[in-house]
């Protein structure tokens, strides 16, 4: 794939609209890479002036500080924010809830002021915009899909309608869980749960809200989150029902289901 990488942008004098920040799962994680791609495959196809920072990004330092690591991560975003300052960057769109909740919701105490989109906000405005043509009787026609609120989406930043609309948007059936929108249910990775083992109790959290979205008859689980996608996954796999259910983030519908695609 052809991604354009900033520092080449900026030692051309060219400067992209928006900054795609990848963060880590969608880096280096093999699961969250397809979501990477696929949101790249959307700006690419649609060419939007985009690009991403490569090598030079970093983590924006959320799971240190769900952790209560405050040192380290005062320490790694005057890093970015020095790197984004010195690229002017003015637009960060990113994939992952938790790295638009630092940014929008954190940086700016420490001097990094930006305009922040996650992707489910931004691919509503591209579909309302008329620039993303879906495919009339598109793959996913009739078929029923859940979405999962993600905590940091959500509750914390109240972006519930976006991803819904552009689910709509696929013709398919959208049903809800019984613990949706503000009454959501944590996928079980959140404050950094997603990188320690859990504390002893009944239940996993992430197999009961998988348990959830298969009850309601759904064929697809759409989430807008890496780290909930992760979770949703395993919890479908633990049920040894990955033949009929999948778990797809918003962008990869959006990408299968463009007109062309």
């Amino acid at each position: 794939m052809q991604v354009p990488v900033m520092a080449e942008l900026f030692a051309a004098g060219e400067q992209p609209e928006i900054l795609f920040w990848v963060g880590c799962a969608g880096s280096f994680d093999q699961r969250a890479q397809k979501i990477t791609r696929a949101f790249a495959s959307i700006l690419n196809r649609l060419q939007i002036s985009y690009a991403v920072l490569g090598k030079e990004e970093m983590c924006t330092g959320d799971p240190v500080r769900r952790a209560g690591n405050e040192f380290m991560f005062q320490m790694m975003a005057y890093q970015n924010i020095q790197l984004l300052n010195n690229y002017a960057i003015k637009k960060i769109v990113t994939t992952c809830p938790h790295c638009f909740n630092t940014f929008k919701n954190e940086y700016p105490q420490l001097g990094g002021q930006y305009e922040v989109i996650h992707h489910a906000t931004f691919l509503q405005q591209l579909i309302d915009e008329g620039k993303i043509k879906l495919a009339g009787a598109g793959s996913f026609k009739g078929k029923k899909i859940t979405y999962h609120d993600s905590c940091y989406l959500g509750r914390a930043n109240n972006i519930y309608e976006a991803p819904r609309k552009v689910l709509e948007s696929l013709d398919a059936e959208l049903v809800e869980m019984k613990r949706c929108r503000v009454n959501g249910f944590c996928c079980g990775a959140g404050g950094s749960q997603m990188f320690k083992e859990e504390e002893k109790g009944d239940t996993r959290i992430n197999l009961e809200r998988s348990n959830e979205a298969m009850a309601t008859g759904a064929a697809i689980i759409a989430a807008a989150c890496p780290f909930c996608n992760t979770m949703l996954t395993d919890g479908v796999k633990a049920k040894e029902r990955e033949g009929e259910v999948k778990v797809l983030d918003i962008a990869e519908l959006i990408a299968a289901g463009m007109a062309g695609s």
